[in-house]
């Protein structure tokens, strides 16, 4: 019974939890990714995965820094300098998009941008910046070391669906 009741949800076309809209553009999530409520106005979606989270920004056009800014502020937010990170930045072209691509793992300090920051030791940012039109968008996973690593090629491929 529960297995029909999903299938005619579907089949009328109900709004489903798997995807996020921003910029005009619709990206796909895995079903594993549970939706939450942004904790702040600047986060235009939220979700979690196990313990990690994933977050989506969107500033508009002219809007949110330079792509060379954010990744040097997303790695800056471990406590380890960047060579004892293993970060990785890769740029890529996807369907006309540039997506730059970031990944590192150490001890993450989580906490609002100007506030109290909290050391979580063996943990791994993997962050996407897509280069758009209507300005960039930026798509960040944070969480344990294992999670994240695990949940790289689902990150990656969410990234890519809306474009």
């Amino acid at each position: 019974m529960i297995s029909f009741l999903s299938w005619a949800g579907l089949a009328h076309g109900e709004e489903k939890n798997n995807q996020f809209k921003v910029a005009g553009k619709t990206f796909e999530v895995p079903s594993s990714w549970k939706v939450e409520k942004p904790s702040s106005r600047m986060r235009k979606a939220q979700f979690k995965n196990g313990k990690a989270e994933i977050v989506v920004f969107y500033f508009g056009a002219g809007s949110g820094g330079s792509v060379e800014a954010n990744v040097n502020r997303w790695i800056g937010q471990f406590k380890e300098p960047k060579e004892e990170l293993s970060a990785k930045v890769e740029k890529a072209e996807y369907k006309k998009s540039k997506i730059t691509t970031v990944s590192a793992k150490g001890t993450y300090m989580s906490g609002p941008p100007f506030g109290q920051k909290v050391p979580m030791p063996n943990h791994a940012m993997r962050g996407a910046i897509i280069e758009c039109e209507g300005g960039p968008i930026f798509v960040k996973m944070t969480g344990p070391v294992d999670e994240v690593l695990a949940s790289a090629k689902s990150f990656d491929k969410s990234v890519r669906s809306g474009l």
